[in-house]
């Protein structure tokens, strides 16, 4: 049976509206009961689900509907009827005609409760499951809110490369791709050309876009392949700017999320999002060290922090201050790349600064140096051959203003507004050293 194209698509959120009218709903098959007289379906589409009443005598239908399984893909034209006492909703569909537009092979080879693995290799079934649903409706609210933010604080987008000529400033943790016959490597930041936006005088710009980083890492918060949020701006005084910025952008955005999906993060999966108040705590790495040492945890690394000592120092600062939140700022120049801005009085500190969710970094950030001579300088510290750096060195050799800026890994902040256990779960198609399918 064909159905007529004669009648717009109604998504099933808006049935209830239309009680009485006839209506045309398109969506998959979630669940079959047959009784004697009646076939019941559930259907579900992006916005819901409703039930379809099916009566048997009905020939044409029964024969559209032969072999229909769980998860098929149906178009259905039928009138909307008051139902009391059905629980989606109260109201049901009387269904007049139907089609099988996509069959689904029987039976599914994933359930809600299968492994994460199973999820991800079929994600072309798990991507229906509500909770994914939502997470993805989540990402959209907060890149929308994010870009409100940005627009009326007067940033620029931008959209840079992600082929480079030259690996980075280490030469570690890079794709190397062919290139016409020459090698070319995928960015593992857009940190370069953002500040090159700067230099030519945009002052204000975002990005939000793929980043690739070959770190052979195992754990739940990295992959291969990931969308970092980057900003960077000119004419500040140091990194107290990109925090007290940071504070309001990320405020702003997550309580935008709160009130769209709030109530249906809590029924999923079981969090309730807090909208942080200003100002984030604030903590030096030095006072950080010895916060660790007075109560027997000291860090493992001597100029950084690994992630047990995050997690620690976030709990500690919870339990002081009551936010989720930690700014850690300070770090040895040694832990931090070489273009971070150093303090004048204390130059092997720099002007930076990470931010801890629930003890998982989301941000790493710094005001940036910006005069040329103290970049090749710091640059030649480490050891860094300069011509691989050339174009970005350049950047600085015709006059740029104070700026800095940071990075934001979209996939750790729906993490922790989830309450996932694995930045997988949140990726549409995850990439890790073991996982290029599909």
């Amino acid at each position: 049976m064909t159905i007529p194209k004669t009648l717009p698509r109604t998504v099933i959120a808006a049935l209830r509206r239309l009680i009485g009218e006839r209506v045309r709903v398109c969506g998959f098959a979630e669940a079959i009961r047959d009784q004697k007289r009646m076939r019941f379906i559930v259907l579900r589409d992006g916005s819901g689900k409703v039930q379809l009443a099916q009566a048997k005598q009905d020939d044409e239908v029964m024969q559209a509907l032969t072999g229909l399984t769980p998860e098929s893909a149906l178009v259905v034209t039928g009138r909307v009827v008051a139902a009391p006492a059905v629980r989606l909703g109260g109201l049901e569909i009387a269904v007049e005609a139907v089609e099988i537009v996509g069959r689904a092979e029987a039976p599914l080879p994933i359930a809600p409760e299968s492994g994460l693995e199973k999820w991800l290799d079929l994600r072309q079934i798990s991507l229906r499951f509500p909770a994914q649903q939502l997470a993805f409706a989540v990402q959209t609210t907060l890149e929308v809110a994010m870009r409100d933010f940005w627009r009326s604080e007067g940033f620029l987008e931008i959209h840079s490369p992600k082929l480079m000529g030259t690996s980075s400033e280490s030469g570690a943790e890079v794709f190397a791709v062919g290139y016409f016959g020459r090698t070319a490597y995928l960015a593992q930041s857009p940190q370069f050309y953002k500040q090159m936006a700067i230099a030519g005088g945009l002052e204000k710009v975002f990005e939000i876009g793929p980043a690739f980083r070959a770190e052979p890492s195992f754990t739940a918060r990295h992959e291969t392949e990931f969308t970092s949020i980057d900003m960077e701006i000119a004419w500040i005084e140091d990194h107290h700017d990109l925090m007290a910025l940071e504070e309001r952008w990320l405020t702003h955005a997550l309580a935008a999320v709160a009130r769209e999906h709030g109530e249906a993060i809590r029924q999923h999966f079981g969090v309730e999002l807090v909208v942080p108040t200003l100002p984030f705590p604030k903590l030096g790495f030095e006072e950080a060290q010895v916060l660790l040492a007075e109560r027997g945890l000291p860090s493992q690394k001597p100029d950084d922090l690994d992630s047990d000592s995050e997690h620690r120092l976030a709990e500690l600062m919870r339990q002081r201050t009551g936010h989720e939140f930690l700014f850690l700022t300070d770090y040895p120049a040694a832990s931090r790349a070489f273009y971070h801005r150093r303090h004048p009085d204390r130059p092997a500190l720099t002007r930076g600064f990470d931010l801890l969710w629930r003890g998982l970094e989301v941000t790493t950030g710094a005001q940036r140096e910006h005069r040329y001579d103290r970049l090749v300088e710091q640059a030649r510290e480490r050891g860094y051959q300069l011509e691989p750096l050339r174009d970005y060195l350049d950047f600085f050799r015709y006059g740029c203003p104070p700026h800095g800026g940071m990075g934001v890994g979209l996939g750790r902040l729906l993490m922790r507004i989830l309450g996932t256990s694995s930045i997988r779960e949140v990726t549409l198609l995850s990439r890790t050293p073991t996982r290029l399918r599909p």
